[in-house]
């Protein structure tokens, strides 16, 4: 499994700033359009005190945290779904990711003109619709082209995209349609850009935390309407930030009037934009966390680790990570029959520690 997460916005939104603080990346900042040209990626680890509070029973040689890949997509501009400033490339990158961190400049930059981040946020939400339009018309008329031979799926499936497409037109983007069930795998294999989740990430001023001021607000107003999460943090403080001690960082977040930095909650609301959850092992002395999607089954998960595990499945014995902690240790958790044993069906909730049972 490889779930990703791109960063996208318009030119100098601080998208760049932004990933590689997410990242630790050393890449230099976007300074001036198109500076990002071909995608960078990165890993960001997702923060978790359970983690550390499994460790704290079993006592680990070492922790391994679940992390998340971020892929920093160069800026969109007007036009692009015609393919201005190498817009046919840059929408083909969105289009091979699993959802999207849009970040929006709520911020006054100096000799620039009027600042405006509802309508710069719709301006890229237009170039993915209107990419979206174009696929979803192909795919009416590829319909239409079977259906002249009798086929009345065929049929059925045009007056279905059909649909889709006028609901686009109107700005309603695919998140936010109630997709038929009949065109549903049609859907998914057209990759629709506004049929992904996204992420909206006002670009603040330091002086505007924590609430992240009036422009954020606009945006969240936005995000809300466009089916979308929001979260306001000032890049250039978190990439600032990245580079203090942990004691300077604190005092820095103090003063700015914040109880964490902006990374943590964005890199948290990321994995949940993905669909993710996390279970957790202790084995060979380490404690690690997996990161799957919600509704996983047992022997998925397994494999998640390794296939031979999913191969050859016999049991999961699962126990709670607070139920644990509370134990203090896994052997005191079985001893008193606090762990249960479940089948290859077994759905992983959330905060599980597995372990598996499986023949080599």
């Amino acid at each position: 499994m490889s779930l990703a997460l791109g960063v996208v916005g318009l030119p100098n939104a601080g998208k760049s700033t932004l990933f590689n603080a997410l990242t630790q990346g050393d890449a230099a900042v976007a300074s001036y359009p198109f500076t990002t040209i071909d995608p960078n990626l990165g890993q960001a680890v997702v923060p978790d005190d359970r983690l550390t509070a499994i460790a704290g029973a079993t006592h680990p040689e070492r922790l391994v945290p679940a992390t998340i890949q971020f892929i920093d997509i160069a800026g969109l501009v007007p036009g692009a779904a015609k393919g201005e400033g190498l817009g046919n490339r840059f929408l083909s990158h969105i289009r091979e990711v699993d959802a999207l961190v849009h970040v929006v400049r709520c911020f006054v930059a100096v000799a620039e003109g009027d600042l405006d981040p509802v309508r710069d946020a719709e301006l890229v939400e237009t170039e993915l619709a209107l990419a979206d339009l174009e696929t979803v018309h192909r795919g009416v008329e590829r319909a239409r082209g079977r259906a002249k031979s009798g086929d009345a799926a065929a049929r059925r499936q045009a007056t279905l995209l059909q649909a889709l497409a006028e609901r686009l037109g109107e700005g309603v983007p695919v998140r936010r349609q109630i997709v038929d069930e009949k065109i549903a795998d049609v859907v998914h294999e057209m990759r629709l850009l506004t049929a992904k989740p996204v992420l909206y990430v006002a670009n603040v001023d330091e002086a505007d935390l924590p609430s992240g001021g009036p422009l954020a607000s606009g945006l969240a107003a936005l995000a809300a309407r466009q089916g979308a999460g929001c979260l306001a943090l000032c890049a250039r403080l978190e990439s600032e930030l990245r580079d203090l001690s942990e004691a300077d960082a604190r005092a820095y977040l103090g003063a700015a009037g914040l109880a964490e930095p902006g990374l943590p909650r964005l890199v948290r609301a990321s994995f949940d934009v993905l669909g993710l959850i996390s279970f957790f092992t202790v084995l060979s002395g380490e404690v690690r966390a997996w990161p799957v999607p919600r509704g996983t089954h047992a022997v998925d998960a397994a494999g998640r680790i390794h296939t031979d595990m999913a191969h050859g499945f016999i049991r999961a014995e699962v126990i709670a990570w607070d139920a644990l902690i509370a134990a203090g240790s896994l052997q005191t958790a079985r001893e008193r029959g606090l762990t249960r044993l479940e089948g290859r069906d077994y759905v992983v909730c959330d905060g599980d520690v597995i372990t598996f049972r499986f023949s080599a």
